[in-house]
């Protein structure tokens, strides 16, 4: 049993399914947020639709050349956290759509996008 036990455990590890949640909405504001300075390695896409094999829009990595070469082309740019977008964007949550949470990326011109991001990625506090 605790051999089954410590297998499942580290399966879920391996896949990431513990190291993934890298942000968080606040509870209040709706606001999307990703902390720097994480300690773990991670790679999360924001996706056109309700489904991971849609046009990737944003991208939150751990890995400089994801985030400075623009990898993956995401039209809303790619980060290593929140606090390195303009100051003037912001990410609101909208609900939940499925195993996506329905996200709202509003430039600093008004410009409003939505993207949708697996909600194993983030949390609501």
């Amino acid at each position: 049993m605790n051999k089954t036990l410590s297998l499942i455990f580290l399966l879920l590890v391996a896949s990431g399914a513990f190291g993934q949640v890298i942000g968080r909405v606040d509870k209040k504001t709706k606001e999307f947020s990703v902390a720097p300075e994480q300690k773990m390695e991670y790679r999360v896409f924001g996706y056109q639709y309700a489904n991971n094999t849609t046009r990737k829009m944003i991208c939150f990595s751990s890995n400089a050349n994801d985030v400075r070469d623009n990898y993956s082309n995401c039209p809303l740019g790619s980060y290593f956290d929140t606090d390195k977008m303009k100051t003037s964007d912001k990410i609101f949550f909208l609900g939940m759509l499925g195993n996506f949470g329905k996200m709202n990326f509003v430039a600093g011109n008004g410009v409003k996008t939505i993207f949708y991001l697996p909600k194993a990625s983030f949390v609501i506090k």
